[in-house]
């Protein structure tokens, strides 16, 4: 495996330090460190399987027709109480 050299400042060198236990080289830090990023359990959040995905947008689609139909109901309510009052 070849090897690469890369530059920090000073600031990141230090965090880098700090992270390092005794029996790490830099890169095995860097590993391990990047490791727990990459299964981070942030990475799928707000994900669904299709099943769950599919029933959740039935309901939003239940929901905006719901919706839709008070508002509907509403507003025809209203132009019948505005003509009733002329």
């Amino acid at each position: 495996m070849g090897t690469k050299t890369i530059g920090l400042d000073d600031e990141a060198y230090e965090r880098l330090e700090a992270q390092k236990r005794e029996d790490e080289s830099f890169s095995d830090t860097v590993k391990r460190i990047t490791e727990a990023v990459a299964s981070d359990w942030r990475e799928g959040f707000g994900r669904l399987d299709d099943e769950t995905a599919e029933r959740v947008a039935a309901a939003v689609d239940e929901s905006r027709a719901a919706t839709g139909r008070g508002v509907a109901d509403r507003q025809r309510r209203a132009l019948e109480s505005m003509t009733d009052e002329e």
